[in-house]
């Protein structure tokens, strides 16, 4: 097999639950928005009450322009593979240079809701990526740079080998620079870092741990947190404070360019902002308009990892 198509895109994106959940006309908007602002990226999720992945990159990528659209990350067990990799193909044939695909084998339980048997994560994820590769296309030289959803070394070291690199989500620094050392050099490392630009201390771990608590049910997060060093009275109630300081980057614009410092720092070669808040079907902007020029401007400084 020859090596995964890679992709080449800006230090600095934007994920957000919104681009799936929000109203489209809200969507739209706020796509017009995050691209004059200057952002490289924008990640969304796939979960079984959203828009699916593929037709919602199609939407995204059609009412856009420049930026790179990347599924963060469309489930394996929500399609099989030959959809998933016509899909994809056909994206990057309409859009060249602009669709990155992200893949994940989810967790147990929205895999059971959409019917299926969450099983073997690793094992199931190489024989998927196998049909992936012998999926028939026409033109055939139409090939979907991908990044696979990983967390544990295992799966760090197939995202390093079968794909362009690896997507991490829910992670401090820490596990970058973990993630970093298992890639090595090469492989593309994009790391999401929730952010709540607000000083207030209260008010920041209010939203903080409204974000949190559904992901520390979620197996695959608790146990990346316990071989973090975590310890298991410490992802009860939304997290303890130590941990909600180190999955959500809080406080003025100062304190969230730090926390994305530290992901380059460790090796990350891009860093998706996911901007919290609690207005139900909005899209925070603003914060993302206050964030731009530090943001932006330490991206273009930052350099990649040696080799």
């Amino acid at each position: 097999m020859s090596d995964p198509p890679s992709v080449e895109f800006g230090r600095i994106g934007v994920w957000s639950f919104d681009f799936v959940i929000a109203p489209v006309a809200v969507v739209r908007a706020a796509l017009a928005s995050i691209e004059e602002l200057g952002y490289a990226a924008v990640w969304y999720p796939e979960v079984p009450w959203s828009r699916e992945s593929l037709s919602q990159a199609a939407l995204l990528l059609g009412w856009s322009e420049r930026v790179i659209v990347a599924s963060g990350i469309a489930g394996i067990f929500a399609r099989d593979a030959v959809a998933m990799a016509n899909g994809a193909r056909g994206l990057v044939e309409a859009y060249p240079g602009r669709f990155l695909l992200g893949i994940g084998v989810s967790h147990a339980p929205l895999v059971a809701m959409r019917g299926g048997e969450y099983r073997r994560p690793l094992a199931t994820m190489g024989a998927y990526l196998d049909a992936m590769d012998e999926a028939p296309y026409a033109p055939a030289d139409a090939a979907a740079p991908r990044v696979l959803a990983a967390l544990a070394p295992q799966m760090l070291g197939l995202a390093g080998a079968r794909a362009a690199g690896a997507h991490t989500y829910f992670v401090p620094p820490e596990h970058t620079a973990l993630a970093r050392e298992v890639l090595g050099p090469r492989p593309l490392l994009a790391v999401e870092q929730a952010v709540v630009l607000e000083t207030d201390r209260a008010r920041a771990y209010e939203l903080a741990r409204a974000h949190m608590h559904p992901y520390l049910d979620l197996p695959n997060y608790r146990n990346n947190l316990l071989r973090l060093g975590f310890a298991e009275e410490e992802l009860s109630d939304g997290g303890s404070d130590r941990l909600v300081d180190a999955i959500v980057a809080w406080g003025d614009v100062a304190a969230i360019e730090e926390r994305v410092r530290a992901h380059f720092a460790a090796g990350a070669d891009h860093v998706a902002v996911q901007p919290l808040h609690a207005e139900p079907g909005g899209f925070p902007v603003e914060t993302l308009a206050e964030l731009a020029p530090a943001l932006l401007e330490l991206g273009a400084a930052a350099a990649r990892p040696s080799s």
